[in-house]
């Protein structure tokens, strides 16, 4: 059974405000977190070790979320590793192409935090306990 200092969330937001919230909130509970800010940096993070969460914006500059999205769910490393997309794109064909292309969850921004926090742990727990 893991404990919270065992699992890595990765935070792929092309916003500093944003990447530096979540990484202040998900630490400070004890996880271990890695942030990137676009998805090469996401794609150079996961190469050195796969996270067992990835929050994901949609809106980014070169590789949308979508595309990234896409990329994760070919790789035969990140396929199973649980996606929620934190995004302002918050209409219903969006939400509906996401979570058909794998994204477990979908919270809009401005993110309510309890909801994310609860989401991820409540993620984290069915799939590695």
């Amino acid at each position: 059974m893991k404990s919270k200092k065992d699992f890595c969330i990765l935070v792929v937001d092309d916003s500093t405000t944003n990447v530096v919230l979540l990484e202040a909130i998900f630490y400070e509970r004890g996880y271990k977190i890695e942030t990137a800010y676009n998805a090469k940096e996401a794609s150079a993070v996961i190469d050195k070790k796969t996270p067992d969460l990835i929050l994901l914006d949609l809106l980014m500059p070169q590789v949308n979320g979508f595309d990234f999205l896409k990329k994760l769910r070919k790789d035969r490393n990140t396929k199973e590793t649980p996606v929620i997309v934190v995004s302002a794109a918050t209409d219903e064909e969006n939400v509906d192409k996401i979570m058909r292309m794998g994204a477990i969850d979908f919270i809009k921004k401005p993110i309510d935090l309890e909801y994310l926090v609860d989401k991820v742990e409540s993620v984290l727990h069915e799939k590695y306990n």
